[in-house]
């Protein structure tokens, strides 16, 4: 129920291919327009809402009966907590269990962004404290899962659910914070890495195509506002050895198959762990600029293979960064072979859905 960056619809494609049924009833990602059995989105306009919660009760029968449901958040429909509170409710009493997939903001990771002892920094605060760019622009919004209307929700939600999967290394902190240890378990980010060729061959790249993704209102977020403008500096200074791609906005299949024909994606700049963009050029073979602490790495238990470039939120070290890369293309077949095998050993989707079913069996 619910789905972010097609997080829900590659695990469902996975866990068919190993037999069992699914449904996906999402929004699709919003702009992303990303597959789903049966859309729950939300029109604009004042009545938006209400034609939502009558289409949720028009299909509530299409939602009951199955061993297992998976939340994307705890506001897993854009509706006003009371409603989504409700719908909990039904799929907690028409369903065997209902677990939470960890994935983006809510109450806990906020409070766990918030607290310095935990994270060095993220896109709420910087190293020193202060606020990033993305809370200055988006105040409202992490207030908002600190009000008492969304902490009491959050702490509802939380407070019944059969466990968390956890997507990323940061939700996992903030999820074992709130809950037993026994009942949160980390998944990653589920790839159908073997699906997808590599996109480039052996040969060493006459110049290299740098490539960055702008979304609608997470500028600031993912720092692609200033991995931009690194990138811009970098590319005037090395014309010959690089260019630049950016694209806006574009549908999920589009996006992909634009990026696919880059070498190095720039992603984001505040996380310790890589998200679904960057894991999707690494299964095509591109080098990842994105995050990729040491925290992350023994997190996960590899020791050996640590291809992502860890991008921090410093300027001058991502201008540094992406410079060291353009100017040395001789090492990109190397890091495009180690790129795609981290994918496909950590976040391939069959091994990300096993972990999902071995959670629910360990959960039952």
């Amino acid at each position: 129920m619910g789905d972010a960056s097609n997080f829900h619809r590659a695990l469902s494609l996975a866990l068919r291919k190993m037999g069992h049924d699914v449904v996906v009833a999402s929004n699709g990602s919003r702009w992303m327009d990303t597959a789903r059995d049966i859309d729950i989105s939300r029109h604009s306009g004042k009545l938006g809402g209400a034609l939502l919660w009558a289409k949720i009760i028009a299909n509530k029968k299409k939602f009951s009966g199955f061993d297992v449901v998976q939340i994307v958040n705890p506001v897993f429909v854009e509706l006003k907590p009371v409603r989504v509170a409700r719908l909990f409710d039904y799929l907690k009493s028409n369903n065997s269990r209902i677990f939470l997939t960890a994935l983006g903001d809510d109450t806990p990771y906020i409070q766990l962004c918030d607290d310095p002892t935990a994270l060095s920094y993220n896109e709420w605060r910087n190293h020193d404290g202060s606020p990033t760019p993305h809370l200055l622009a988006s105040r409202p919004l992490h207030d908002a899962w600190l009000s008492d209307p969304l902490r009491a929700h959050c702490h509802y939600i939380y407070s019944r659910i059969d466990g968390a999967a956890t997507a990323l290394y940061e939700y996992h902190l903030a999820c074992r914070r709130v809950l037993p240890p026994k009942i949160v378990a980390y998944t990653g980010i589920p790839i159908d890495a073997q699906a997808i060729a590599p996109a480039h061959g052996e040969s060493v790249p006459d110049r290299l195509r740098l490539f960055i993704g702008l979304q609608r209102g997470r500028m600031t977020e993912k720092g692609s506002d200033r991995l931009l403008a690194a990138a811009k500096s970098v590319v005037e200074r090395h014309p010959d050895r690089c260019e630049l791609v950016v694209v806006k906005n574009r549908p999920y299949a589009e996006y992909v198959e634009m990026m696919r024909s880059s070498h190095v994606i720039l992603d984001q700049i505040y996380s310790y762990t890589p998200a679904t963009n960057a894991l999707l050029a690494m299964a095509s073979g591109l080098i990842a600029v994105s995050g990729g602490e040491d925290d992350y790495y023994r997190f996960i238990g590899e020791t050996e293979n640590r291809p992502i470039v860890n991008a921090l939120p410093d300027d001058e070290a991502l201008r540094n960064a992406l410079t060291d890369i353009v100017t040395h293309p001789g090492r990109f077949p190397e890091h495009s072979r180690r790129s795609r095998e981290f994918a496909l050993k950590h976040n391939d989707s069959t091994i990300v859905a096993q972990r999902f079913i071995d959670f629910w069996n360990h959960s039952s």
